[in-house]
């Protein structure tokens, strides 16, 4: 990636049983799966050569692993890179959500005792604070969806403009500035898939 004058590398955690399963998973705290060990030794090349002035990742152990696996195992802990908070819906698809609900969308809900955009949004904008006052390139292990509202909140759009941002299990993707424009420099990049 070309230098860029703020920079954001995130990476979303390896496979786990639920993620793998497309059940909605915010504060239970599964391991990774043996895939997703190998998901997560796979990010190394694409990390190498970049020095970071921070690292930082959720407090979820999937993501805690995955730093650890990737090399950096001293990563500082943000609990706002938690993932979204589903409330009644943890663990459960969206399919099985839509049999009561045939509209819902995490991006507008609602999600009963869980999180709303709006909440998700103010968050992550402390962390965008934190990543442009950073002096250098930062490095953040997280979740699915806070992710995709991470790189909207860059772009200075609303958390459900993260709708349109797929991101697989153990992948790498950056956000920067062009020339005081926030972009998407790379998005959704893996080894191996």
């Amino acid at each position: 990636m070309a230098p860029l004058r703020s920079q954001l590398w995130m990476v979303r955690h390896g496979e786990t049983e639920w993620s793998r399963d497309g059940r909605h998973t915010s504060t239970t705290d599964l391991p990774l799966t043996t895939e997703g060990e190998r998901q997560a030794a796979a990010v190394v090349p694409l990390l190498a050569g970049v020095e970071f002035a921070q690292v930082l990742t959720s407090p979820r152990g999937r993501a805690r692993r995955t730093a650890e696996i990737a090399g950096y195992g001293g990563a500082t802990v943000d609990d706002d890179l938690s993932e979204w908070r589903y409330g009644a819906y943890e663990g459960i698809t969206t399919a099985v959500i839509r049999e009561t609900d045939p509209t819902w969308t995490v991006w507008e809900g609602p999600t009963p005792g869980g999180e709303s955009p709006a909440e998700v949004e103010a968050r992550l904008d402390r962390v965008v604070r934190r990543v442009r006052a950073a002096d250098g390139p930062t490095l953040v292990f997280a979740h699915g969806h806070s992710l995709r509202v991470l790189a909207a909140r860059w772009l200075g759009l609303p958390a459900a403009h993260g709708r349109h941002l797929f991101l697989d299990t153990a992948t790498v993707s950056t956000l920067g500035d062009d020339r005081g424009t926030p972009v998407v420099a790379t998005w959704n990049v893996a080894v191996g898939r």
